[in-house]
Formats: structure tokens, C-alpha cells, sequence
């Protein structure tokens, strides 16, 4: 089960693409999935990431409406689609997502770099055929509401972090792990005032996952998703890195970070090999005086 550190046999599990292939899931909708918690995984013994257990392919495999039933469960859509299936105008669709009330589970970049959020359509359906949000759907926005939209309120970006984050710390395997997966949603200098030991920090940085990939490395596409993957609202900030302090707590208990090995000590002579007045040469040197001086008291004599 994903979190834990239990292994499963590679016999008895097999990897992604195959349980994908088996689940009949294209493999964006197999990851989609496991985000989500649909598909549990497990750590390969090999070091090779993860994997899915038989037993977990069989019990998918043996639900009611498979395949469809877990497809369905994974579709997204856009704002369009999205707003059809709610019966809303596209306008009124994304003020609802702006406010937070609509939660995008992905995104992409289109070809002019401009953010396209997608919704899972299961959760949305939920959402219309609430009688709560009858007054939503089809009144009036209230003041309070349109208020925060004008100031420029749009929460999409922020809800988006809160579900990878879950997702991430369902990955974790232990509180280095945790670490590096809070780590991951903010700003590098952020992460060093929390983490000030350089080699905690390295520690960190080794489980600090990459942002979703967009682009090539260092192109402006990815530096936009790095953008959206990093918190910007200061009270994000702030509970992330308390949140951050509290697991590094817990990480240093449960396995300090590792560090360089001491070099040993040079090896300390005795007094009486490293000094020059016990030195076999300068032990010498005094009888020969002794030895002289005698000589000369008996010629004087």
C-alpha cells in the first residue's frame, strides 16, 4: 500500500505500464489514479520505483462496472465540457473554479503557454446535483463573493497544490520523505531558513520531487508549471513551513541525516619518539661532550 514500506515480491506485482495495460487505462489515467488513491502501489524491492500488487489489480479487476466504472472515475475535462455537463455558462463555470468551489485535479500548458486546468468530471457531477449549490449554479453570485472575484481571487492554483501535496505524502515512506514533499511547494530559500543544517538540507533536497513536467528543462514553459507548483499566499507559506519544521522534528528522531565520516586523527607519537632531546642522535651528542670534557681535565691535569 502506498506510504508504508512494505515490499511485495515482483511475482506476485508488476509494474505501471503492465497493470495499466490490465486495468484497461491509457498510463495518464493509470497515474491519475494513483494520485488520487484509486490504485494502490507498493515500493519495488529493486530500488525501481513502484509497483502494483496483484491482489490490488484483482480487487479493482473484481469491482462492479469494471472496466468502465474505473474509467469513468478518472475522466477530465476542461472549462467547455466541464461547464456542459454542469448545464453553466463557461463564465459562471470559471468564476466557481476562481472561488475554489471547483477543484482542479491537473493541468497543462497549451501551445501559447497558457494554463488549460482540468476537473474530474465525477466530482462535478457531484457538485450539480448538490441542492446546496442550486443558488450557485443559477442565482446571482453574492456581493461578498463577486467582491473577492474583482479583487482577483483565483484559487486554482492553490486548491491544485493541495491535492498534489496529498498526493505526495501518500508517496512518502517515511519523515525524510514527508519532508521532502513539503519542501517541494516552496521557494528553495524558504526551505533553507526552516532547514538550516547544509546537510539536512541536501538530505531534504534528495526527496524534494520535481514539479509535473512541462517543457523542456529551464524553458519558459518550466518555469511556469515551477511557478504554479510553489506557494505564493502567505498563509500557504506559513502553515507549510510549520509543517515542514514539524516533520524535520520528526525526521531527525527517526534517522538523523547523514553526514561525511570524520577523518581519523593522526596517531600521537610518544614523547619519547617525537622529541628531539630523547632522539637517539641528541642522546649521543651529550656523551660525546661528557666523554671530551673528560679527556681534556685529564690533559690539563
Amino acid at each position: 500500500m502506498a506510504g508504508n514500506t512494505i515490499t511485495t515480491p515482483p511475482e506476485l506485482s508488476c509494474t505501471p505500464s503492465r497493470a495499466a495495460r490490465e486495468l484497461g487505462l491509457k498510463r495518464g489515467e493509470f497515474d491519475l489514479a494513483v494520485h488520487l488513491g484509486r490504485i494502490r502501489t507498493v515500493p519495488d524491492e529493486g530500488g525501481g520505483g513502484r509497483r502494483v500488487a496483484r491482489t490490488e489489480i484483482d480487487r479493482l479487476r473484481s469491482a462492479e462496472g469494471f472496466p468502465e466504472s474505473l474509467a469513468e472515475s478518472v475522466r477530465t475535462v476542461g472549462t467547455t465540457d466541464g461547464a456542459a455537463l454542469m448545464e453553466v455558462t463557461s463564465a459562471r463555470f470559471t468564476r466557481l473554479a476562481r472561488l475554489g468551489l471547483v477543484v482542479p485535479v491537473r493541468f497543462y500548458l497549451n501551445r501559447y503557454r497558457a494554463v488549460v486546468w482540468l476537473y474530474l468530471a465525477e466530482e462535478l457531477r457531484q457538485f450539480a446535483t448538490d441542492k446546496n449549490h442550486t443558488s450557485l449554479l443559477n442565482g446571482r453570485t453574492p456581493e461578498g463573493l463577486r467582491d473577492q472575484l474583482r479583487e482577483g481571487l483565483d484559487l486554482r492554483s492553490r486548491n491544485w497544490r493541495g491535492r498534489h501535496l496529498g498526493f505526495l505524502l501518500r508517496e512518502a515512506d517515511g519523515p525524510w520523505e514527508r519532508a521532502g514533499a513539503l519542501s517541494a511547494l516552496l521557494d528553495p530559500v524558504q526551505v533553507a531558513e526552516i532547514v538550516k543544517d547544509p546537510y539536512e538540507r541536501a538530505h531534504v533536497n534528495r526527496f524534494r520531487p520535481d514539479p509535473p513536467a512541462h517543457g523542456a528543462p529551464g524553458s519558459p514553459s518550466a518555469h511556469l508549471a515551477e511557478r504554479i507548483m510553489t506557494a505564493a499566499d502567505p498563509d500557504e507559506i506559513s502553515w507549510l513551513r510549520a509543517d515542514l519544521a514539524q516533520v524535520l522534528d520528526e525526521a531527525r528522531l527517526h534517522r538523523p541525516a547523514p553526514r561525511p565520516a570524520a577523518q581519523p586523527a593522526a596517531p600521537l607519537l610518544p614523547a619519547s619518539e617525537h622529541s628531539s632531546e630523547h632522539s637517539p642522535e641528541s642522546a649521543a651528542e651529550p656523551e660525546r661532550s661528557r666523554g671530551m670534557l673528560s679527556w681534556l681535565r685529564r690533559r690539563s691535569a
